[in-house]
């Protein structure tokens, strides 16, 4: 690493420092060109809309592996709309777990227990752990968040889900998909956003459903007013419509066609294990970092529940412990912004709720070597910060 004599900083730079966990960055080489064929003005019910729609369709559940019999549909409110659309069209027969370790799953539970007042259990952990697993009831409907975003802690995998369960598993996957693998088969909603893992643009969320989902659709009808954007039956069964591409609401054609772009660039660097391993190349060159760097720690404490593209990190040295939460919260704040202010890293600040913390994205659309470049930068701003701490 060279360093610049005269400021102490770091020569070498990040071509490019996007590293928000949502919206990501674009993949490589993207430019408003990629939006050229994009259907302005036209209805999204015409057949060019439709035809677009339909391919955002069917090539996301090509390069993610969907199974046959599984059903996805474009939902407004990005995964947020998907997940409520899920919960509130399928929950009420069964009682609900609710596996909370982060502010996403908090919400769930908060929509499952205040909102539609169901019965069950919120199974809960601490930011940086996950939840007893071994304690959820699969003769409840479970909900969970598959990667949290907030905390940087994953479900490692699915062994753990009864392939006998009666209840259904409903799965906010939304820095999960594309970036990880989801095993379909334990699984019975997935939900995700284009502006995640291959960097689209907000507000469209995707809705998937097994074939346990669509039984429940079709053998229960629950007693609650739903939205009509988020009404997905049809008479006494599901409106199929909306899963070839007939929209609830009104989508923009113009984030569709940056959607399809970002499909084209996946299946170009080979699809889902393209994207599964750039995402992990960022992840290791976090790992290297932290693992030579006292002060910084991942938020997981599991190394098997670490986050490949949520990458959470904690601070911890004398200074920094010797403050309470708001001197915390302030030291990354400055810390984070001598980062802003010299153009290597934006939108860092961990979330709201989590611990004093900061998170670096390492979605495919990232690339390791901007990683390597920053966290050089990362030790050079803690240092800068700790030292004005101290002064």
């Amino acid at each position: 690493m060279t360093i610049d004599t005269a400021t102490g900083a770091p020569v070498s730079r990040p071509v490019d420092a996007r590293f928000s966990p949502g919206p990501t960055r674009k993949f490589a080489g993207w430019s408003t060109d990629h939006l050229a064929g994009a259907a302005l003005g036209r209805s999204h019910r015409s057949a060019v809309g439709k035809a677009k729609l339909k391919s955002a369709i069917d090539r996301s559940k090509a390069i993610l592996g969907m199974p046959e019999g599984w059903r996805l549909g474009i939902i407004a409110g990005s995964d947020t709309g998907a997940v409520e659309c899920a919960m509130w069209n399928l929950l009420g027969p069964r009682p609900v777990d609710v596996l909370v370790w982060e502010a996403f799953g908090k919400d769930w539970a908060v929509d499952v227990t205040d909102e539609l007042k169901l019965k069950g259990r919120t199974i809960k952990a601490d930011f940086g752990d996950l939840p007893d697993l071994s304690s959820v009831d699969f003769a409840h409907d479970v909900v969970m968040t598959w990667n949290g975003t907030t905390s940087g802690v994953r479900v490692p995998n699915g062994d753990w889900i009864s392939d006998d369960r009666d209840g259904l598993v409903i799965a906010d996957a939304t820095s999960a998909a594309f970036a990880m693998d989801l095993p379909w088969d334990k699984l019975d909603v997935v939900t995700w956003s284009w502006q995640k893992v291959l960097g689209g643009e907000a507000a469209h969320g995707m809705l998937a459903l097994g074939p346990r989902a669509v039984e429940r659709i079709e053998s229960y009808s629950p007693d609650r007013a739903i939205p009509k954007i988020y009404r997905i039956r049809k008479g006494a069964g599901l409106n199929e419509s909306v899963f070839e591409g007939a929209t609830l609401n009104t989508p923009s054609l113009l984030a569709v066609e940056d959607h399809l772009a970002g499909l084209d660039w996946a299946e170009s660097i080979g699809g889902l294990n393209g994207l599964i391993a750039r995402s992990q190349a960022n992840f290791d060159a976090m790992a290297k970092w932290i693992e030579r760097t006292p002060w910084a720690q991942f938020m997981a404490t599991d190394p098997t529940t670490r986050s490949t593209t949520s990458i959470c990190v904690t601070i911890s040295d004398p200074v920094f412990d010797a403050l309470d939460e708001a001197g915390q919260r302030g030291f990354v704040k400055r810390m984070l912004g001598r980062l802003a202010e010299e153009g290597v890293a934006f939108d860092i600040e961990g979330y709201r709720s989590a611990p004093p913390s900061f998170r670096v994205w390492g979605g495919g659309t990232v690339e390791a070597s901007d990683i390597e470049a920053l966290t050089p930068w990362l030790d050079w701003a803690f240092a800068a910060t700790k030292g004005e701490t101290t002064a």
